[in-house]
């Protein structure tokens, strides 16, 4: 069986690297040197705040078993994490837009390190504080540096079409390639050096602290609308109405939450799918398959957003599709192959099938991540960027605690055709999207201050 795990990595790394040796005039963009160095810097920062993110995710529940609690209370700790997420990171999001794009990135590397602090203790109290912190974290690391990022291209010049390059090399690298070396690099410091599963987070701390050193030296700061006259209150308005009064936006927020719902619940489904009498599988080695092949995917997005045909809003229909379809392979196989009872040697045939299924599904993800940053530049408007990208956040957050509370009381299978059906609805859409998109820029929002001005009489 460990031939079939070879292979399949072999395979997709194989494909990676034809696709990005193989690249030609029509699939590169050309560049200045002022945007290389520019999306080079925001290249080597980002990849060192998803290190300091991938190090801590695999130990996480491993460190909370070692301090001896339970799957109830471990359960409680994430759902405490997502909840904080939902809670203070929209605050702390949107304070984004009006205190500053790079103080919120400090400000997530901060709370970051601390929340790998309080690892050290045992304590289920300090352990929560933990959680909240890193809730807080990860709402800032999803929002406030792609609102630096997209700040910052327009107020260089540089051409809309360069930012879908940084995008993708963002996914390429931070969801990929520092993925898979952060994994490797946390099993050496845990079972090779046995330095104990706290050090994977005194790592993710350096790391942070590093990143967070660059991003104080050379980054300049940008807002979303640092008017004094705005309070936390109208910037949730000025991103409600934006959201009400701007379809396009509304249908961004639900195809994001439909999808990122559907692939957090995809992260606690795959461990029981493929060993579900307790089998024993390579989890680091999966997991570093499943990079890759979110590698595969962003490779593809960096290709097609190179072009000026297909559209973002047209293939992205497709993904959905596929996604939605590779989803099915645990319910297809259950109703082909009467599911086993009894624990067996590795990983069953029926296993290895929806590893393939997996493995798509992860190239999907790889294509929409880049894909999602696009659009979101395109339709969210600047001065409340922050705020919105964190009210997308909501349903999603709320979606994983529901799912995190019930994990257990629904078949696997049924679950899985939850997240397809979701898939598909964002499909749908995803369509709707592609339909209005080329609705005139007079219908579009209007900024809170244009409202304004419109609405206060003349003086005479």
């Amino acid at each position: 069986m460990e031939v079939f795990y070879y292979l399949v990595f072999g395979v997709m790394a194989a494909v990676v690297a034809v696709l990005e040796l193989s690249k030609t005039n029509k699939d590169r963009i050309n560049t200045s040197s002022a945007f290389n160095s520019f999306k080079n810097n925001y290249l080597l920062i980002f990849s060192l705040m998803m290190a300091g993110d991938w190090l801590q995710g695999p130990y996480v529940y491993y460190l909370y078993s070692t301090y001896g609690f339970g799957k109830g209370d471990i359960g409680q700790l994430f759902i405490a994490g997502f909840g904080s997420s939902m809670l203070f990171g929209t605050i702390v999001g949107s304070l984004a837009d009006k205190q500053g794009r790079k103080r919120a990135c400090v400000t997530y590397c901060i709370t970051y390190i601390l929340s790998c602090v309080t690892k050290h203790s045992p304590q289920y109290r300090v352990l929560m504080v933990g959680r909240i912190l890193g809730g807080v974290s990860t709402s800032l690391l999803f929002s406030a540096f792609e609102s630096w990022l997209i700040a910052e291209h327009n107020k260089r010049n540089f051409e809309q079409q360069w930012l879908s390059l940084t995008f993708s090399k963002a996914v390429f690298l931070g969801n990929g390639l520092v993925a898979i070396l952060s994994g490797l690099f946390g099993n050496l410091l845990v079972d090779t050096f046995s330095l104990g599963p706290v050090a994977p987070f005194d790592a993710a701390g350096c790391f942070l602290a590093i990143g967070m050193a660059i991003i104080l030296a050379t980054w300049s700061e940008n807002y979303g609308d640092p008017s004094d006259s705005k309070d936390l209150l109208t910037q949730f308005k000025v991103a409600s109405i934006a959201i009400a009064s701007d379809e396009k936006i509304a249908l961004l927020g639900a195809i994001q939450s439909l999808f990122e719902g559907s692939m957090y619940t995809f992260v606690f489904l795959w461990t029981p799918a493929l060993s579900p009498n307790d089998e024993e599988i390579p989890h680091g080695f999966i997991f570093a398959t499943f990079m890759l092949a979110s590698m595969l995917g962003s490779s593809l997005a960096a290709r097609l957003m190179a072009r000026s045909t297909p559209r973002v809003e047209s293939y992205m229909q497709v993904v959905f599709v596929v996604s939605a379809a590779s989803l099915l392979f645990p319910i297809i196989t259950s109703l082909l192959v009467t599911p086993s009872k009894v624990k067996t040697e590795g990983m069953s045939l029926t296993g290895c099938i929806q590893l393939l299924g997996f493995c798509v599904f992860e190239a999907c993800v790889g294509i929409f991540w880049p894909s999602i940053m696009k659009m979101r530049s395109q339709y969210i408007p600047e001065e409340a960027r922050s705020t919105i990208m964190n009210f997308f956040r909501i349903p999603l957050n709320i979606f994983v605690c529901v799912v995190l509370y019930n994990v257990n009381a629904f078949p696997i299978t049924i679950m899985f055709g939850m997240c397809s059906i979701f898939l598909f609805v964002a499909s749908i859409l995803q369509r709707r999207l592609m339909v209005i998109s080329d609705k005139p820029k007079a219908e579009d929002w209007i900024p809170m201050k244009d409202r304004n001005s419109e609405t206060e009489p003349l003086n005479l």
